[in-house]
């Protein structure tokens, strides 16, 4: 077994600090306000953004897992000293650089996303995402660290809360039986990535050495429209059939003028607007892996909630 350390501890960085600790491994978990210690996984307060520490932090890690992102709108400005943070201390340590990316690099694309693609977004976020992983793979090539990205579509799960996608805003109406609303189109296929998925492949790369130096997508189930993931979440809750409504571009518009949230959404709505499919079988036919059955992700997803919601969560 051997020593992680997991930056951020949102859904993404709690869940993969966990399958770590699981799985047997050491962990430490990098946050700003830091955290009560929990079986296997013990939390440091720290600015990631402060290589020298960072770095300190990390020695003898075999592995440093990138869970952590800026405030959504604040990405521009803070992800660029973030991701070099994150490389100076790879470089210094010798630690796998393990990064959880999204699709936004790749822009606007007619046809399934392959990793393949150019990453040719024309948008701020998009850029930015996409020049954190270039910096990466341009060291990781040069010799200097070992990197390897991970990039998931909108996940959900247990302990996904926030997002309006199949989170926050459409569950806990869903599971009282009251209509939910949505961005874009709710016809329009889309694909979700379950969360323990995503944890499940930050922690197999960082082991795997034919992994690193590309980006890859992680095991993702055929494309579904929030209409058709409603409807199933709903039957699984007894709910069912619940309403789906399309959030007018006019409340969009209003509501953008004090959601901060709702302003930056305007340069991925394409996501929504259209079909967004997520080809991952390159990941599934090299490592043998697949995603979660629907069903399976369905009714963990509301039984969680129903939890969650029964504590007053």
């Amino acid at each position: 077994m051997s020593f992680h350390v997991v930056i951020g501890f949102g859904p993404a960085g709690a869940a993969t600090a966990r399958i770590l600790a699981e799985q047997g491994h050491t962990v430490r978990v990098v946050t700003r306000s830091g955290r009560s210690p929990e079986p296997g996984i013990e939390h440091v307060a720290l600015d990631a953004t402060d290589s020298g520490r960072l770095t300190d932090l990390a020695r003898g890690a075999a592995a440093l897992h990138s869970c952590a992102a800026p405030p959504y709108h604040q990405w521009v400005g803070q992800w660029p000293p973030l991701a070099s943070s994150l490389c100076a201390a790879a470089e210094a340590t010798g630690a796998v650089l393990v990064m959880l990316g999204n699709l936004y690099g790749y822009g606007p694309v007619d046809g399934p996303l392959t990793e393949e693609l150019p990453l040719a977004a024309t948008g701020p976020k998009g850029r930015v995402r996409a020049a954190v992983w270039e910096q990466a793979r341009s060291l990781h090539e040069q010799g200097r660290i070992r990197a390897v990205e991970v990039r998931a579509s909108d996940f959900f799960g247990p302990g996904v809360t926030d997002g309006g996608h199949l989170a926050g805003r459409v569950v806990p109406p869903l599971l009282r039986g009251k209509p939910v609303t949505t961005l874009g189109d709710p016809n329009a296929p889309h694909s979700w990535t379950y969360l323990p998925d995503v944890a499940r492949t930050l922690a197999e790369v960082a082991g795997e050495e034919r992994a690193w130096g590309r980006a890859w997508h992680v095991p993702t189930q055929p494309a579904l429209s929030v209409g058709e993931m409603v409807d199933r979440l709903a039957a699984r809750a007894g709910t069912g059939p619940v309403a789906v409504r399309r959030l007018p571009s006019a409340v969009v518009g209003v509501a953008s003028l004090v959601s901060p949230l709702l302003r930056e959404l305007k340069e991925v709505r394409y996501q929504f607007d259209r079909p967004f499919i997520v080809d991952s079988s390159a990941y599934e036919k090299a490592f043998a892996a697949a995603a979660t059955p629907v069903d399976e992700q369905v009714e963990a997803t509301v039984d969680w909630w129903r939890e969650r919601l029964a504590t007053g969560g």
